[in-house]
């Protein structure tokens, strides 16, 4: 059993957050968790992590706390808002450490680092590029941005939950490198998806040819992460089609911002927007396949 260390705070225990509290304990370290949603929070609680009723009382136990929250406005207002970590009095004779995991507008995550007082918080950007899944395995590559002092502080916590991983200099470059992370592999989803929605119209066996496919100058790795959830029909959330399209959706604003047009990543958006709209939301991202199978001619 690893040396116990000191607690570690997770704000939000959905599947990324889960995923890296786990880590986390493995590493040592008590996990206290906080999520508004009561059923997240139990799950994290019979995952083995103790439940905090608020972001205060977590902030009072734990210096060291990570964000996994869905949205932007959802990490400012953790962060700053009314009932967030600086309404909280101090706990801890230095700083709070702070690293966050969401994917999310990286101009506004460069505003709020600008903004916190640095005798108070010292915020750590940490995207992670992986699904859930491949981060509890401890193979996904943290993408971080911020101070270089501040990094080396969080690195209890970066150590146990992304051993791999680039600094990219300023807050918001490591929100930019995953929204461009991302769009690669969301467009790289939907090609396998529309491969194999094309080979079983042709009267292909799709497991056949997934297999036929992965010997193929066509390769590449989500192949091996998604193309069996294809088949079978397996949608189990490792990554969700809303968490899809709310990265889509800061990818678009990014590239208006920027005058750029992103002609995949727009049909990529409507893909997952039509799986919503079908009820698919909360489904594996793999479930894009099903978007493209209704799209028949006829």
């Amino acid at each position: 059993m690893a040396q116990q260390r000191e607690p570690v705070g997770v704000i939000g225990t959905g599947l990324m957050g889960t995923a890296c509290a786990g880590r986390l304990r493995a590493a040592g370290h008590e996990v206290i968790g906080y999520d508004i949603d009561g059923r997240a929070l139990r799950r994290f609680e019979e995952a083995g992590g103790r439940a905090a009723l608020s972001i205060a009382e977590l902030a009072q136990a734990c210096r060291h706390i990570m964000l996994a929250v869905l949205t932007t406005d959802q990490v400012e207002d953790t962060v700053e808002g009314p009932k967030g970590m600086l309404s909280v009095q101090p706990a801890h004779a230095a700083p709070l450490i702070v690293v966050c995991v969401s994917t999310c507008d990286p101009d506004r995550i460069a505003a709020l680092a600008a903004r916190i007082p640095a005798n108070r918080l010292h915020f750590v950007e940490a995207p992670i590029s992986g699904t859930s899944d491949q981060t509890a395995r401890g193979e996904g590559l943290g993408l971080i941005g911020g101070d270089v002092g501040a990094a080396h502080e969080a690195r209890a916590i970066l150590d146990a939950i992304c051993p791999r991983r680039r600094h990219l200099g300023a807050a918001g470059n490591g929100g930019r490198a995953k929204l461009a992370i991302n769009l690669i592999l969301g467009v790289n989803r939907a090609a396998l998806a529309e491969g194999l929605v094309f080979a079983e119209r042709m009267g292909l066996d799709p497991a056949s040819f997934l297999a036929v496919a992965r010997e193929s100058a066509a390769y590449s790795q989500v192949m091996d992460v998604k193309g069996k959830k294809m088949v079978e029909g397996d949608f189990a959330p490792h990554g969700k089609i809303t968490q899809s399209l709310k990265d889509f959706a800061l990818m678009l604003e990014q590239a208006t911002r920027h005058a750029q047009h992103l002609p995949l990543a727009q049909t990529y958006a409507d893909l997952v927007t039509g799986c919503v709209a079908a009820g698919e939301g909360d489904w594996d991202n793999a479930a894009v396949i099903r978007e493209i199978r209704r799209r028949k001619i006829g």
